[in-house]
């Protein structure tokens, strides 16, 4: 295995890190003033502002190996980075969630009607889009336990259910979802499920609440939605009948690398922070960086961001190599070791802050919650250490002593 960045994929980082310097840390307080001044939903012009230089600089749809050329593991580098700035750095270069698995999936399924009236807008960041697959009432990681139905009736399809976490929705921007439900309660159970798209204003959609994440509202929201005879065409339907649990699998591999690699970012700044802070503040008669305990806080957050690092481009590459089934294990593995690798180093930068950290004065508490929520969304961490346990327990091991 070789991760070493081919010379385009580091020119990509140089570019990357000019981007993030001159233009987007400096518009994380233009950002988070707009939404105090005008709604925590509301759309701050600064992005589109980014977004236009994005392009400009060639960072753009990078996710996306048919357009960008990139590998996985590639890609996996200008992700880290872009997690240093989690909410505004992914969307400046149209690879934020849940697009990205919106846009790969719509890629690999979409009929070319679906995709000029939906993948094209995505992919140009015109609009943006949010998945409808969590359920409140049903343990919704286990996908073959979805409620929503999604009945035909003639040249429609009817669906009627209840869905929460649906992140995106609150944007104004969003236009469409991708709505996971049952359309066959006779088939096998991982052939009962399919997939529609929704336009978000087609009636029968009702948007209850957003909920917050540790008391943060995100810009991009997420909601609960009921769905109430809501009517699309046949059409709309995303490959087959029945193909909705395959579907969702597929959607998983690459998206969980960048998930990775932007907690490994996040863990990346909040360590940048604490040695700073640690070199600056004086206790007990000494900078926090001479106490034996800090050093101890920062050498460890060092070797566990290093050991994420190499698992996720492991994972990375054999997605490359031999696609996302034969990487399952490890891309189950990159879902619980990094979110829970950055909840750790920075919970470790709040203790050398002190107060200051679990304020609004650094990024930190916000890192941390978002950390948090990254070990459920996609599959709680349990779920995931039961498939990694299953794989281990049917494996062969060379020698039992």
């Amino acid at each position: 295995m070789d991760f070493g960045l081919s010379a385009k994929a580091q020119e990509h980082c140089d570019r990357m890190w000019d981007f993030m310097r001159e233009e987007v840390f400096p518009a994380e307080p233009v950002w988070a003033a707009h939404l105090a001044a005008h709604g925590e939903h509301s759309h701050p012009p600064v992005m589109e502002r980014l977004k236009r230089s994005a392009r400009e600089r060639g960072l753009w749809n990078l996710f996306l190996p048919q357009l960008s050329g990139m590998s996985n593991v590639e890609y996996a580098a200008v992700a880290e980075i872009s997690g240093w700035s989690p909410v505004i750095a992914p969307e400046a270069i149209n690879c934020q969630a849940p697009d990205t698995g919106n846009m790969e999936t719509l890629e690999l399924f979409a009929t070319p009607e679906q995709r000029a009236q939906w993948l094209e807008p995505l992919l140009e960041g015109e609009i943006r889009s949010a998945f409808a697959m969590t359920e409140p009432d049903v343990a919704s990681s286990d996908a073959t336990n979805i409620d929503t139905r999604i009945v035909r009736d003639g040249d429609e399809y009817v669906i009627n259910g209840r869905k929460w976490w649906i992140t995106g929705v609150a944007d104004e921007r969003c236009r469409v979802l991708i709505v996971m439900g049952k359309t066959d309660m006779d088939a096998e159970p991982h052939r009962q499920q399919s997939m529609v798209l929704v336009p978000i204003d087609a009636p029968g959609v009702e948007v209850v609440r957003q909920l917050p994440i540790f008391g943060y509202q995100d810009q991009h929201g997420h909601a609960e939605i009921v769905f109430r005879d809501v009517r699309v065409p046949v059409t709309n339907l995303l490959a087959e009948e029945g193909d909705g649990f395959k579907i969702a699998q597929a959607r998983l591999g690459p998206g969980r690398i960048h998930h990775a690699m932007r907690a490994i970012g996040m863990a990346e700044r909040a360590l940048a922070l604490m040695v700073d802070r640690a070199k600056s503040r004086v206790a007990f008669g000494q900078h926090l960086s001479e106490q034996g305990v800090v050093r101890d806080l920062i050498a460890q957050s060092r070797m566990e961001i290093d050991q994420a690092r190499l698992y996720v481009y492991k994972t990375a590459w054999l997605i490359d190599q031999y696609g996302a089934k034969g990487a399952r294990t490890e891309i189950a593995g990159i879902k619980v070791a990094a979110p829970a690798m950055a909840t750790r180093v920075i919970d470790r930068a709040i203790e050398v802050f002190g107060g200051m950290g679990v304020s609004d004065d650094t990024p930190l508490a916000y890192f941390y919650a978002w950390a948090r929520v990254l070990r459920i969304v996609d599959g709680p961490d349990a779920v995931h250490r039961r498939s990694i346990a299953r794989d281990e327990l049917r494996r062969t091991p060379p020698y039992l002593g």
